[in-house]
């Protein structure tokens, strides 16, 4: 396929009017028959790459069932998210054996939807005062062992761990984890600056949802903000649903970190795509009114969200962020996150082929690759 007229992504110049081949699966110097895809007047960017979300369409990661997963990734595919890393909840062990059991059984499947990449566990290790919408009863203080057991049941899959690193063994953690092929992120956290910054040079290289259930950044103590920004190897999360963060708040974490670093995510519920209502949510409940859930019965608590990544892009984009920079933030840079840059999140030839044309004018999608096929 030959795709011709339109603005293509590239990590260094932002967008240029080139054409664009694919050969089979990847992306080629050379177009692999005759097919032409006329993109005038659109961007012409890679597949979206989500490493922190929960659920949508009514279904939920934690739930470890392989017909919800099968719908999550579908769902995922058709907003142009073509790489996944769903987030399991604070759940006992065995729920989050079961959760990294079915990742890797939906893996060997492929039967379809947005590939599965890994699984990232946002919980259990989190600490009690930054839970948020975490189930507490389920709390674990970091346990390399669990984590191992874990990794083991995902035979291999497991990509992120979420860690609050004021508890107690932390660092051992991280240097188990590393040693797993596991990235460490910082989150669910009171760690003031100093306790942050020897979790990073521990090994952490991520920050969850960066502002959310976290210290503020503060001139005397800038906590595990200002930790991850004196780290350069420390990618950080942005919920960009328009809900969790600021618009402000926003244009500042990208100038500070800079376009190379910032990761957009979705951080959606099992509630995304769906009407507003009531629905479980790691043996809790929230309530979603319009595009905000919060946990029932405490509108005060925010519990993710209900945009898929696609609209998190664009409102990144609405509230000033440029487009090439929204646009990294949701590909390479994620990608990056979690060791995969290799075969996704640019536009490059020997990449797959996994490539989302958005209108010019308003970033509604016009048409979506995977792997070489039209959607």
């Amino acid at each position: 396929m030959r795709i011709t007229g339109g603005q293509v992504f590239d990590l260094e110049r932002g967008f240029s009017l080139r054409d664009i081949c694919t050969n089979g699966a990847l992306i080629a110097e050379a177009s692999g028959d005759d097919a032409v895809l006329d993109a005038s007047g659109c961007y012409v960017i890679p597949g979206l790459v989500d490493v922190h979300f929960h659920g949508c369409m009514g279904e939920d990661f934690s739930d470890a069932t392989p017909d919800g997963l099968q719908k999550i990734a579908d769902f995922e595919l058709s907003q142009g998210v073509t790489y996944i890393c769903p987030a399991g909840m604070t759940l006992p062990e065995d729920q989050l054996t079961a959760i990294c059991k079915n990742t890797a059984v939906h893996r060997k499947k492929n039967a379809g939807g947005a590939e599965v990449v890994g699984a990232h566990l946002e919980g259990p290790f989190l600490c009690m005062a930054k839970k948020g919408a975490q189930n507490g009863e389920y709390l674990h203080d970091p346990d390399a062992g669990m984590l191992k057991r874990l990794q083991a049941a995902a035979e291999g899959c497991v990509k992120l761990v979420t860690l609050a690193p004021e508890q107690p063994g932390s660092v051992e953690f991280i240097r188990a984890a590393v040693e797993m092929g596991i990235h460490v992120s910082v989150g669910h956290t009171t760690a003031n600056y100093d306790t942050a910054r020897a979790a990073f040079q521990a090994g952490a290289d991520h920050a969850t949802h960066l502002f959310n259930a976290m210290p503020p950044f503060a001139h005397r103590d800038p906590g595990v903000i200002g930790a991850a920004f004196d780290i350069p190897s420390v990618q950080p999360e942005l919920i960009c649903d328009g809900i969790h963060v600021h618009p402000g708040a926003i244009r500042a974490a990208f100038r500070l970190f800079g376009k190379e670093r910032m990761i957009i995510i979705s951080d959606s519920l099992r509630a995304t795509g769906m009407p507003d209502g009531e629905y479980p949510f790691g043996g809790q409940m929230i309530e979603v009114h319009g595009n905000r859930a919060t946990m029932l019965g405490h509108p005060e608590t925010l519990a993710g969200s209900v945009t898929s990544l696609m609209g998190c892009l664009c409102q990144a984009v609405s509230f000033g962020i440029p487009v090439a920079d929204a646009v990294r933030a949701c590909t390479y840079n994620p990608a990056k996150s979690i060791g995969i840059e290799d075969r996704v999140g640019t536009l490059d030839a020997g990449k797959e082929a996994s490539i989302v044309l958005l209108d010019e004018k308003n970033l509604s999608i016009k048409a979506i690759i995977f792997k070489g096929q039209k959607m």
